[in-house]
């Protein structure tokens, strides 16, 4: 019986509902006998199987047309308990009509008090099919909870309906856990009990570790920011009890939790902060009928613009991208998810300025999010010249062609690696933010009507993007370490992607054309700490499990990250966590001199006067940890004997 339950099989159902119809019959009888005070002779004068056929034939088919039998035994609920009352209480309706319109009338038999039989017949009967449903759930579980199977230990957080949904799903999964308790917050719910579970305040995890071996918390993944969930989770990274999630009860498959929606909890739902609230009615009769280009579509950011902006309905979205393969799954998401919204995949270098002359000759698109650049430091740093053809290049071709074809709006993603730069990609997406700016002094000098307004947004390390430190420390702690860190004291701000677009999409709405939008991008977060952190995420003990090894700054690295320069200062907007930087602007002609320039020099394969010139281009361009350190000290020296 005991390998029967556990293996999962089910007794079949025409025993089931034999035992019902046995238990009917036993009822109805017991209810007779008692009612008539066991007088037996009266009973047998009396009609008795009269009685019993008037009841227990119907009853038998109301269970059975209600399907009472088909449901498992060991995972009987609520819904089963109120299904075996309404049969018996139909069942009882039946026999009482029958009763008085033919065995009173037709067989003139009238021996027993009806109403009495079927009240005594109520409450045994569906007493013993509800118990023999509980004892065999009952037995079920503690079968499951004392076999030989070694049981993960869990704890789930909270003690409301949601967490009670909780436990009933991981009991009636095949999953080896064992609840042994509910943390909370709230003290009024403390040391009660729910199911048979009681429950324990959160300062009470550290005891319940050492004397009931738990081994996990299980936590809905919403609402993370919550301070009792905050407190119950810093609780279990320094007792490195594994944190498991599953989302809210509305998000289960089916109505039911599947094992495979029970994760890890990630360190990128740590990070994440309270939702951005967004004007999203502004932001749909910005884009809606619009014609929208993304560049970069295939990457992390270009990627969720596409998503949302076609939420907002507009009349066509270009995916532009180098990437085959990337734009290949965008295309297939697209046509997946978006059907309704025509789209155009566009296979293009940005730095092919015919190629790209083409894509706005034959759509014309009225609003571009230019996402395309090379982001990576350390590769920038090796290969300067790429960096300039992408990210000063093939940025100007697209700002130039949005003028040319007469682009309503120019939104450009940058980076907080362009303020103070120490290094190449920096120093070029600070390149492209001044050509960009300087593109709307050209024509007001001219006096000439812009069309296009260029708005240029920076931020952060983006949560999940292409290249983020999480992806790698991930694969790191999988292959069982060492996760590799460049400093102890190396800070970044990280922001999810989501969010990060959301705000791109809001400044884009609010930008009148040369603005720098600079986003609120919370604390910055050390990487060392991250990196404790997901290690203990994953159940393990930093430096006993997994070791953390500095390796040192990386070319071009630095520190701290900035989001203005010093000469810049901030103007707050109507969104709280959207600021405009007052910024330094120069005038087109010298930009364009500038530039033309760099990009000659560029073609002579020649890093040093490369770098050199956007040290000139972009004075606060100061490497560090790079070879190009050389250069600022020449100019250091020729300051002073200039001096001199």
């Amino acid at each position: 019986m005991k390998s029967f339950l556990l293996l999962g099989k089910s007794v079949p159902r025409w025993i089931i509902l034999l035992l019902d119809m046995l238990i009917v019959i036993w009822s109805f009888v017991s209810s007779y006998f008692t009612v008539q005070h066991f007088e037996f002779s009266s009973i047998l004068r009396g009609h008795f199987f009269v009685y019993n056929a008037v009841y227990c034939i119907p009853a038998i088919a109301v269970m059975y047309f209600m399907r009472i039998h088909t449901g498992l035994m060991r995972y009987s609920n609520t819904h089963d308990v109120l299904r075996i009352f309404s049969s018996i209480f139909l069942s009882s309706l039946i026999c009482l009509f029958l009763v008085k319109v033919w065995v009173i009338p037709a067989l003139g038999v009238h021996s027993v008090n009806i109403y009495m039989v079927l009240l005594v017949n109520f409450s045994i009967s569906s007493t013993l099919l509800i118990m023999t449903r509980t004892a065999v759930r009952s037995t079920f579980f503690y079968l499951k909870n004392y076999s030989n199977t070694k049981k993960t230990i869990v704890v789930i957080y909270g003690s409301d309906s949601k967490a009670v949904l909780i436990k009933q799903a991981l009991e009636n999964s095949q999953a080896d856990y064992q609840i042994v308790g509910f943390v909370d917050g709230d003290v009024s719910k403390v040391d009660k009990e729910i199911e048979q579970v009681r429950v324990y305040p959160i300062s009470k995890l550290s005891e319940l570790k050492e004397r009931r071996n738990i081994d996990k918390l299980i936590i809905t993944n919403d609402n993370l920011e919550d301070d009792w969930k905050k407190e119950a989770l810093d609780e279990c990274l320094a007792l490195n009890i594994q944190v498991l999630t599953v989302p809210p009860a509305e998000q289960w498959i089916y109505g039911k939790l599947n094992m495979q929606q029970v994760k890890d909890l990630k360190i990128e739902d740590l990070l994440q902060r309270k939702p951005i609230k967004i004007d999203t009615t502004t932001i749909s009769e910005d884009i809606k009928g619009k014609r929208v280009l993304v560049t970069g579509a295939a990457g992390s950011i270009g990627s969720e613009i596409v998503r949302q902006v076609m939420s907002y309905e507009p009349a066509m979205v270009i995916l532009c991208d180098q990437a085959e393969s990337p734009l290949h799954d965008m295309q297939l998401e697209v046509q997946e998810t978006y059907s309704h919204v025509p789209s155009i995949i566009y296979i293009a270098d940005i730095r092919n300025y015919q190629r790209m002359k083409s894509l706005f000759l034959n759509y014309k698109p009225e609003m571009v999010f230019h996402a395309a650049a090379y982001k990576h430091v350390p590769m920038m740093e090796d290969n300067p010249s790429e960096a300039v053809y992408t990210n000063v290049l093939g940025t100007k071709h697209v700002a130039d062609l949005s003028v040319a074809f007469g682009a309503a709006k120019f939104v450009m993603i940058s980076t907080d690696k362009a303020v103070n730069p120490t290094n190449v990609m920096g120093a070029t997406k600070r390149i492209a933010e001044i050509y960009i700016q300087s593109l709307k002094n050209k024509h007001a000098a001219n006096g000439n009507v812009i069309n296009t307004r260029f708005i240029t947004t920076r931020f952060g390390n983006v949560l999940g993007s292409n290249g983020s430190v999480i992806p790698r420390f991930r694969s790191q702690i999988q292959k069982g370490g060492p996760i590799t860190v460049t400093h102890p004291e190396i800070m970044r701000y990280f922001m999810t992607i989501s969010e990060a677009v959301q705000l791109v999409l809001e400044a884009g709405v609010m930008g009148s054309g040369g603005e720098i939008y600079i986003f609120d991008m919370g604390k910055p977060v050390k990487i060392s700490d991250l990196a404790m952190n997901m290690i203990k995420l994953a159940g393990l003990v930093p430096d006993k499990d997994i070791k953390i090894t500095y390796t040192g700054l990386r070319p071009g690295e630095k520190l701290y990250e900035e989001l203005l320069n010093q000469e810049e200062l901030t103007l707050p907007t109507h969104h709280e966590k959207i600021k405009i930087a007052k910024i330094i602007t120069y005038p087109y002609e010298q930009v364009a001199i500038d530039i033309d320039e760099l990009i000659a020099l560029n073609k002579q394969n020649n890093n040093n006067p490369l770098v050199e010139k956007m040290k000139m281009i972009v004075p606060e361009f100061v490497s560090k940890n790079s070879q190009f350190e050389k250069l600022d000290k020449k100019e250091d020296q020729v300051m002073a004997k200039t001096s001199v």
